[in-house]
């Protein structure tokens, strides 16, 4: 298939590219390269894809990769609306898999504006294009953040959504809304997937296990909030990318309805782990203990994250197995070669 991944450059966008491609599909990958986070990493996953780090520095240019013969890249926003039409009219793409957002719950509450940008503004130019040039199928990001202030555990799908307690959450709820809207005007079908806490080699430093990992190793303190009493789905990179895969090539099972136009599903482990068990974990791997300063619970952020991901399961044979000792090996064992630590 010839597919757009938006977000590319990112922890998720290149590992699914990298999976595609050795699926032997047509990938376009698109990037923006902002800095929320060190853009280093970004250009350095680019060129695990063979793409020239001079070259991807340079705003709407086609790339072409060293290492795949059916992969090329251009820089460029989700959210300029003159030049991504012009990326849709060239690429002729069977599914477009729209990961490229700003992400992160605590950065919506000090800079709103990147997320209105981004998810929304930026979402709907890739509704657009996918409406006029009649693509078949789009898949996107969507996040556990909607759950909001729900209580009950594992999220469900069926749950209600209408308590989001960040912008962040809310860009995500909005997106969701959007996409049915899209399916049902103009009848092409569109698959949301609500990440649960993504991990994994070539991660994001903004999430835990890369900022836990590097204080650790550092000997500085790392900052547990709700005083340690926190859960988190933590969801392995493979694991993602497994669903992923079989939605993008849709090797469904027959309980999916090919008659229904929109879906949504959670993406997670289908378990819930405790923050103070996972950062033990950290310490066990890294044979060094944590300094950990407890702080308060944050603005924005909720107590116990569980997908259920039952639908999932049922419609795509889907079916988390990494276990978390194992993913943390993982990604300690890439950080270390990344940043040459002994």
């Amino acid at each position: 298939m010839n597919i757009l991944v938006t977000g590319a450059a990112g922890f998720i966008g290149f590992h699914l590219t990298k999976k595609l491609l050795e699926n032997n599909h047509m990938v376009i990958g698109l990037d923006n390269i902002n800095d929320y986070y060190d853009v280093d990493l970004k250009f350095s996953r680019l060129e695990q894809l063979g793409i020239d780090r001079i070259c991807a520095n340079v705003p709407n240019e086609f790339c072409n990769s060293s290492k795949y013969s059916k992969f090329k890249f251009i820089r460029q926003s989700i959210d300029d609306r003159r030049e991504l039409p012009e990326i849709f009219g060239q690429g002729n793409f069977d599914v477009v898999c729209n990961l490229a957002a700003q992400a992160g719950v605590r950065y919506s509450l000090e800079n709103p504006e990147a997320y209105v940008d981004s998810n929304i503004v930026g979402f709907l130019n890739i509704l657009e294009c996918c409406r006029k040039f009649k693509i078949k199928h789009m898949v996107y990001a969507s996040s556990s953040s909607v759950y909001g202030l729900n209580k009950e555990v594992p999220f469900k799908i069926s749950d209600t959504v209408d308590q989001p307690i960040s912008l962040y959450a809310a860009s995500k709820k909005s997106n969701e809304l959007m996409a049915h809207t899209y399916s049902h005007l103009f009848g092409f079908r569109t698959t949301g997937l609500r990440f649960f806490t993504v991990y994994g080699p070539w991660g994001r430093p903004d999430m835990a296990m890369f900022l836990f990992t590097k204080a650790i190793l550092n000997g500085t303190p790392i900052q547990v909030f709700n005083n340690g009493d926190l859960e988190r789905d933590f969801t392995y990179i493979d694991d993602i990318v497994h669903g992923l895969m079989h939605i993008i090539e849709d090797r469904y099972t027959t309980t999916y309805d090919p008659e229904k136009l929109y879906h949504l599903y959670n993406i997670g482990n289908n378990k819930s782990e405790k923050l103070l068990d996972f950062i033990k974990s950290i310490e066990t791997l890294l044979g060094k203990r944590a300094i950990m300063e407890m702080k308060p619970m944050q603005p924005g952020d909720v107590k116990k994250t569980w997908a259920d991901v039952s639908q999932l399961s049922k419609d795509y044979n889907y079916s988390p197995n990494t276990p978390i000792d194992f993913g943390i090996a993982q990604f300690i064992d890439w950080y270390r070669e990344y940043y040459k630590i002994s």
